[in-house]
């Protein structure tokens, strides 16, 4: 192809902003795509994990003689045999190392078998036996263990104070008290966590494919833990079928996977049973909320306090940010915001998908709407009325904010103002609820490389994560629209190690993060080639960009995307079922880069918030001191029959203060808000307002009757 061809300045027809469609979409549909359990080396076999049978206690013997006799098993780790790991700062890597019981679920052995049939029976087979300790894994906002840890998560303090919150309630006009909580709840992926894991003949290097929102993290942690140079540990993601945060750290299967390879000198593979994730791999905590809000007889905000109270492990502290949206939302001149966290004998809590934002809205929401009904104002109008000039907390301009045209766009398509009188149809109540969304901007370093070939083609090299949001298609776009070339030009490598690093797939910073470092890496070749005379060389072209210096530097803007949920919903007073009957998200989100992937995180996010709504709960048994609910029978995600034709739209929002294709993260911000929505709308059809989710039937007829 002529070389001229690469040096056009630009071009009107920008591949940005339209619908391309799915690069992998094919690869998909057709079963080509492989995940971390599709890579079979030569001689695998299969291993099978072990969980403690006790909530919290000692491994006191191990009997692994039935187990070793059945045909096939290769051998049993133990705490006694297992290799011993190098250091980690996720204390929950450290498998296998000594004998503790911190929690129900904990590995305590490892099967190796010639079978996945195998594997499975053996571990059934093994006897362990425990000296147990008394546990505890009730939270309550009472609990004599509460502490104020010194930051939660996303590294935000964890109070924050402004004026006399205190005395502005007492002198407030109005004012409302409320408690909220929001039950444990897990992420469940429909591909679990796997891994296979291969060492080469001299056990210098280790292969492994793994399913992971982030190759890079996954492969430090595992040099570190087996005590090798970066260089000698090779990390396969290249399709990943979904994760929602719970695969946005190295978990233990992969660790698992690569000691068991090491011990039989044989590549390994190990898929976690659906009935583990909720133990091992993380879930969102359980959050107790606090709020108060003052407000004058118009509606202006005088006073808010959020506390908020969790649990976390004594493996590893994590603490949800859930009073942190406070923080951003409503002009208020007096504020407290509060975490509190409570230790317990439980899995170790992690991200799920918009942590913090997705229990601390639906509280925050919920009380929004509270204080709008004790004031007689309509609730979109009572959060219009506190739009901030400035971010509350730091009094720094926002870069763009338009949640106030999210609301009355929203209103208006919604037919908000001829929805507001709850109906009666039969013995179904119907009414309509509202309420906001967040979530902050976040940009990681990454680096790219690009090249381009005598052929006209370009490849674009990035160690980026498609867990399900069509990352090849919106990078090969960015490319595109640097290079000024046909998008069919350009291929995407991602998911592998030996590429250029690259941010993890998590806090919805990939595209922002990503996009930025191949859109510089483009620049860059562009340049090269508008200065390049004659044909190209056999070996192309090549140009990479490093964003590291540019993303650290710290931005005067506070940046955010903001949004606004629409909800009706029919309350059936016999069997007390709730169903939302008409769902509407409109956010405003930097660029939309393409929108056929964007509606499809927005959608796929309020489904979510359904589930949070309505369906999804887990418990801590009190007495064997596990997640109850560990399977997809007993822990209820929403299926077809309960989500209806949701709507999605869009404000068209230019930031210049973003990166340089003008985004923010879509993945997460469907998921804020949309609970809330949905309960608001459950107090506007019967009059009753419910504060514990999820609104169960028995919950709304307990209300009702």
């Amino acid at each position: 192809m002529c070389p001229d061809r690469h040096r056009r300045p630009g071009r009107a027809d920008t591949v940005l902003g339209t619908s391309a469609v799915r690069a992998e979409g094919s690869q998909k549909v057709t079963g080509a795509a492989r995940y971390a359990t599709d890579h079979s080396p030569r001689g695998r076999v299969h291993a099978w994990p072990v969980p403690a049978a006790v909530p919290r206690g000692r491994v006191t013997a191990v009997d692994t003689g039935p187990c070793l006799e059945l045909p096939g098993v290769l051998d049993v780790l133990t705490p006694d045999n297992a290799p011993r790991l190098g250091p980690s700062d996720d204390p929950t890597l450290q498998v296998l190392q000594n004998h503790e019981v911190p929690h129900r679920g904990w590995y305590v052995a490892l099967v190796i078998a010639e079978t996945l049939e195998g594997a499975r029976a053996a571990a059934e087979a093994v006897r362990i036996s425990y000296a147990t300790e008394e546990h505890d894994g009730g939270l309550r906002a009472d609990h004599p263990g509460a502490y104020t840890p010194e930051e939660v998560n996303g590294g935000y303090p964890a109070l924050r104070e402004r004026g006399d919150p205190d005395a502005a309630l007492a002198a407030a006009p109005v004012r409302v008290d409320c408690a909220y909580t929001v039950p444990p709840l897990h992420n469940h992926p429909m591909e679990p966590h796997a891994a296979t894991a291969e060492w080469d003949a001299g056990g210098e290097h280790l292969t492994v494919w793994d399913s992971s929102q982030g190759a890079g993290a996954v492969r430090t942690a595992l040099a570190s833990l087996f005590g090798l140079p970066e260089e000698r540990v090779t990390v396969v993601s290249e399709h990943v079928g979904g994760g929602f945060g719970c695969k946005g750290t190295p978990r233990p299967h992969v660790v698992l996977a690569a000691m068991a390879a090491r011990h039989v000198g044989r590549p390994v593979q190990l898929a976690l049973p659906r009935r583990h994730l909720p133990t091992v791999v993380g879930h969102r905590a359980p959050t107790l909320h606090r709020i108060s809000l003052g407000a004058r007889p118009d509606g202006t905000l005088t006073a808010l306090t959020h506390e908020a109270t969790t649990h976390t492990s004594r493996v590893r502290e994590f603490v949800e940010q859930a009073a942190v949206p406070a923080r951003v939302m409503y002009a208020v001149p007096d504020s407290r915001t509060l975490h509190r966290a409570v230790a317990l004998d439980v899995p170790t809590p992690s991200w799920m998908r918009a942590p913090g934002e997705a229990p601390g809205m639906y509280a925050l929401e919920s009380a929004m709407d509270e204080l709008a009904d004790a004031l007689g104002v309509d609730p979109v109008e009572l959060r219009i009325r506190n739009e901030p000039a400035l971010e509350p907390d730091t009094d720094r301009p926002f870069s763009s904010r338009h949640l106030v045209e999210c609301l009355q766009e929203g209103a208006a398509r919604f037919g908000w103002a001829a929805s507001r009188t709850p109906r009666e149809d039969g013995p179904f109540l119907r009414g309509v609820g509202v309420a906001s969304a967040t979530y902050p901007v976040y940009i990681a370093p990454s680096t790219a490389r690009v090249h381009v070939r005598p052929d006209g083609s370009h490849l674009v090299e990035i160690n980026a994560t498609d867990i399900g949001t069509g990352a090849r298609t919106v990078l090969a776009q960015v490319a595109a629209d640097a290079l000024a070339v046909p998008l069919d030009s350009v291929t995407v490598a991602i998911g592998r190690t030996d590429l250029p690093r690259a941010s993890l797939a998590g806090g919805s910073c990939g595209t922002s993060s990503w996009g930025w470092a191949v859109h510089e890496a483009c620049t860059a070749l562009a340049a090269r080639l508008a200065g390049h005379r004659g044909g190209l060389p056999a070996e192309g072209l090549s140009a990479s960009a490093d964003t590291t210096e540019a993303v650290r530097q710290e931005s005067p803007y506070a940046r955010h995307a903001f949004g606004a949920h629409f909800a009706e919903v029919r309350v059936d007073t016999v069997t007390g079922e709730v169903r939302v009957s008409r769902l509407l998200g409109v956010f405003a989100a930097g660029r939309i880069l393409n929108p056929a992937l964007a509606r499809s995180q927005f959608t796929g996010a309020m489904v979510m918030g359904i589930g949070m709504a309505l369906t999804e709960r887990s418990t801590v048994d009190p007495v064997h001191g596990g997640f109850a609910e560990d399977d997809l029978a007993a822990y209820h995600v929403p299926v077809n029959a309960d989500v209806p034709a949701i709507e999605v739209g869009w404000i068209d929002e230019h930031d210049e203060h973003l990166n340089p294709m003008g985004s923010k993260g879509i993945g997460e911000i469907g998921i804020v808000g949309t609970a809330a929505a949905i309960g608001n709308a459950v107090c506007h059809a019967t009059g009753r307002r419910l504060r514990d989710l999820p609104l169960t039937p028995e919950r709304v007829l307990t209300a009702l009757h």
